[in-house]
């Protein structure tokens, strides 16, 4: 985690490489397909390198909550780490951070 152009896709893929990890997005914007511009969205070409989960997974027309990304993350994991793997979290989204850590109070379901 950290600050917008940090370097952490780079750090991030360098790492995969060197390391048994897949790398899981945390960031709120990449979920979305076609949101490639203003969203320092890997590259094909680094995406090749190392693919990350949780990119391109939704319609911009879809609301996407820290609840939803913490249930597709923890699903993520738990495939990861049944290969013997690691999932390296990587983006700036502190909430979805937050929430995969501490989790989310119950609420009712926001109105449509």
């Amino acid at each position: 985690m950290g600050a917008t152009a940090s370097g952490k896709t780079d750090f991030a893929i360098w790492l995969a490489e060197q390391l048994p990890c897949d790398i899981i997005s945390v960031d709120s914007a990449l979920v979305y397909r076609g949101m490639d511009i203003g969203t320092a969205k890997p590259s094909v070409q680094q995406l090749a390198r190392a693919p990350h989960r949780l990119i391109d997974i939704c319609e911009p027309s879809v609301a996407y909550s820290a609840a939803r990304f913490r249930e597709d993350a923890l699903r993520e994991m738990k495939e990861i780490t049944g290969r013997d793997r690691v999932p390296l979290l990587v983006g700036g989204t502190m909430l979805y951070f937050r929430a995969l850590q501490y989790g989310l109070s119950s609420l009712p379901p926001a109105d449509a």
